[in-house]
């Protein structure tokens, strides 16, 4: 294993194609930011410390005034929790890095930079350069881009209820169109996940608590029918 100033480049070069994917979901994030009344530093600030378009979607859902701090953090770790089994996918090259080589490729490795580094991995690369590669141009974008919806958010004065501001919560429902994987695999845990979540927000549980007590009830739901049907070890 590796880590050179050429597999960086190699990174950064492969990451070009995903600013076209990357922008939309950034300005989406800029604008609801701006009709939530962040001013554009408080934007970007969030923005470089997070770096996670989904938890960022998800904070700014629960955004209130005055800010719930302790909640939008737990929704924001419980958004993020899935970087955890990514970052050991990625141990044979993660395993052998220390200081800024390693704490800058995990704090830049989003889905996508995550997916190329596998596929990139696999097929025999040893340059552990390419995954910050990614990150970097990737992080550079997101804060352009994340500050270019602000300002239009901020200059077209979008009022509150507006449909464009439905931009987040259809987001996530077309990342959980990519997700589906057929009704026998998810539709009993995104039932019980769906349900369980209205259910306790209808009976008045305090946000982020019916996301997280859903999704682990989905999860735990999931894991268990997967064990279920996954086939019997061979007899010794």
């Amino acid at each position: 294993m590796v880590f050179t100033r050429h597999g960086v480049r190699h990174g950064a070069r492969t990451a070009l194609p995903l600013l076209l994917g990357l922008t939309p979901f950034a300005l989406v994030v800029g604008v609801i930011a701006a009709g939530k009344g962040l001013s554009l530093v408080e934007t970007l600030v969030m923005s470089g410390l997070v770096f996670a378009g989904s938890s960022q979607l998800l904070a700014l859902e629960l955004w209130t005034d005055p800010a719930p701090i302790l909640a939008a953090t737990l929704a924001a770790a419980a958004a993020n929790i899935r970087m955890a089994p990514m970052g050991a996918a990625l141990a044979p090259w993660l395993n052998r890095l220390s200081g800024w080589k390693l704490w800058g490729s995990l704090g830049l490795m989003v889905d996508h930079s995550f997916a190329l580094s596998v596929t990139e991995m696999r097929a025999g690369g040893r340059d552990a350069g390419f995954l910050l590669g990614i990150g970097l141009v990737m992080y550079a974008a997101w804060l352009v881009a994340v500050a270019a919806g602000h300002l239009l958010g901020g200059a077209v004065r979008l009022p509150p209820g507006h449909p464009f501001l439905f931009a987040g919560a259809a987001t996530f429902v077309a990342l959980l169109a990519a997700m589906w994987r057929g009704p026998r695999a998810d539709l009993l845990p995104w039932g019980l996940t769906a349900l369980l979540a209205l259910l306790l927000h209808r009976i008045g549980l305090p946000a982020p608590l019916p996301l997280l007590a859903a999704a682990l009830a989905g999860a735990a739901l999931a894991a268990w029918l997967e064990l279920r049907h996954a086939p019997a070890a061979p007899a010794p």
